[in-house]
């Protein structure tokens, strides 16, 4: 017989849901997970994984189109292969989807394949008739592509999920939203070849990013051919005999695009939908469930973790979420987490990583306090590592608090870029000073020297500027 009582239910099997099922259950807890859909979620099945893959083989394929500037001949000639790029992609998620398997059984989890609504009184009715029992339930829901009413989705105009599996390289593409999903997909589709315009209707792309870094990434989108269009919105659309042509308002200013496809990648709404929220005080606001620093709802017993939970919308905010939310209901001690400690990452041609402040929000901050800023600039184009690689454009800016030496912020355009920001990260949770970081050795040849480089420049003392 099925077990029904447990200490936690988490509904959803995403990077928040099953995090905090594995979490529980190292704890002691017996643990149920409840999942509609595939295990590991929206991010692992049809985004931040499979994503990564096909932005990966246009890595190699363009790798592979530069390949005698290195010394190696013939392999200019590379083209695409959709078919085993799509293949591949699939694949990929699929081993993780098998993993996070292995991971619920390793850990003694319950997972039941079902949808599931608050039924009153720890209890939980899913949609299989079983009703299941828990002091304790984690709503882990997720988030799904926002819809546009003058875009309706459809076999020429995609979200996210028909962007994944093509059946073919469209030859124009429209990318509507220019932030990390949308400039995301603008990369890989142009790398493969489709003629991209990427739109947004703010003043630049990846508009949550420093200003100074979002022009940097619109000048490389421009110059490796993809159309940037900014303050220009969708008004209307209609199916054409082979395309979809769209009418486009850019600050009053009405023009007509023709184009074989559109990706519609203009945010994200949560999935509060047919949960129960209805009869308990869960509060919800603009499609997010509020909920306290702990992930605490108004409702006793119930916590929400992750896109459900609001911005920001991050795998590894939700992770993060899910371990401190289960270690609060055990009562371990937990700390809320600091946005201002979480990267961002933008996976495009080059990469875009931040955390922290931007230059813009650091001057106004220090403006209230009385306070003021330094900023540090250092250019790839001055890292040997960098010019070896034959990737020496980009740059690491840095901000400070000049009388405490607190870094506010760091921000990092350059095809490695992900992978840098996390030293940001480390040095911003241990509150490092910048004479901590002035003073931290970095090996040499290392991308990573760009970091500290960057910081001797905001205080007068860069090496190799």
């Amino acid at each position: 017989m099925t077990k029904t009582t447990f200490d936690l239910v988490v509904v959803g099997g995403g990077p928040g849901g099953y995090v905090a099922a594995i979490r529980a259950a190292q704890l002691g807890m017996s643990v149920a997970l409840v999942e509609r859909a595939e295990l590991g979620g929206i991010c692992l099945n049809w985004g931040c994984i499979p994503t990564k893959a096909l932005l990966h083989s246009a890595t190699v394929l363009r790798a592979c189109r530069e390949a005698a500037h290195y010394g190696v001949a013939g392999a200019g000639e590379a083209r695409p292969d959709l078919a085993a790029m799509v293949a591949r992609s699939r694949k990929v998620a699929g081993r993780l989807g098998q993993g996070v398997a292995h991971l619920m059984k390793k850990n003694g989890v319950t997972v039941f394949a079902a949808s599931a609504k608050l039924a009153g009184g720890g209890r939980l009715a899913l949609d299989n008739g079983s009703t299941l029992s828990a002091k304790h339930i984690i709503l882990a829901t997720g988030a799904r592509a926002r819809e546009l009413p003058a875009l309706p989705l459809g076999e020429r105009v995609w979200a996210y999920r028909q962007a994944l599996v093509p059946a073919e390289i469209p030859k124009s593409l429209l990318v509507v939203g220019a932030g990390a999903i949308g400039a995301e997909f603008a990369s890989f589709y142009r790398a493969v070849g489709a003629e991209v315009t990427l739109i947004d209707m703010t003043a630049e792309i990846l508009p949550q990013e420093d200003a100074e870094i979002s022009a940097l990434a619109r000048k490389a989108f421009e110059k490796q051919g993809i159309r940037v269009l900014t303050q220009c919105a969708v008004t209307s659309s209609s199916l054409t005999a082979t395309g979809v042509k769209v009418t486009l308002d850019r600050q009053g200013k009405r023009s007509e695009l023709e184009v074989d496809r559109v990706i519609v990648a203009a945010g994200i709404v949560g999935n509060v939908e047919n949960l129960g929220l209805e009869q308990t005080r869960v509060k919800v606001e603009r499609t997010h469930i509020v909920t306290d620093g702990l992930c605490r709802t108004a409702e006793p017993g119930v916590y929400a973790i992750g896109d459900v939970a609001g911005a920001p919308w991050l795998a590894h905010k939700a992770s993060h979420e899910a371990v401190l939310c289960v270690e609060a209901i055990a009562g371990k001690p937990a700390h809320p987490i600091d946005p201002l400690r979480i990267p961002a990452c933008t996976y495009s041609y080059p990469q875009v990583a931040s955390i922290g402040m931007s230059e813009a929000r650091a001057r106004e901050h220090a403006a209230k306090t009385g306070g003021d800023i330094r900023v540090g600039k250092f250019t790839f184009a001055g890292n040997g590592k960098a010019i070896a690689m034959g990737e020496d454009q980009g740059l690491v800016k840095t901000v400070f608090d000049a009388k405490s030496g607190e870094l506010l912020g760091a921000h990092i355009i350059h095809p490695e870029a992900s992978e840098l920001i996390t030293g940001y990260g480390v040095a911003a949770s241990l509150e490092a000073t910048e004479e901590d970081l002035m003073h931290t050795v970095f090996a040499h040849p290392t991308l990573s020297e760009t970091l500290h480089e960057s910081v001797l420049s905001a205080f007068g003392r860069a090496l190799h500027a």
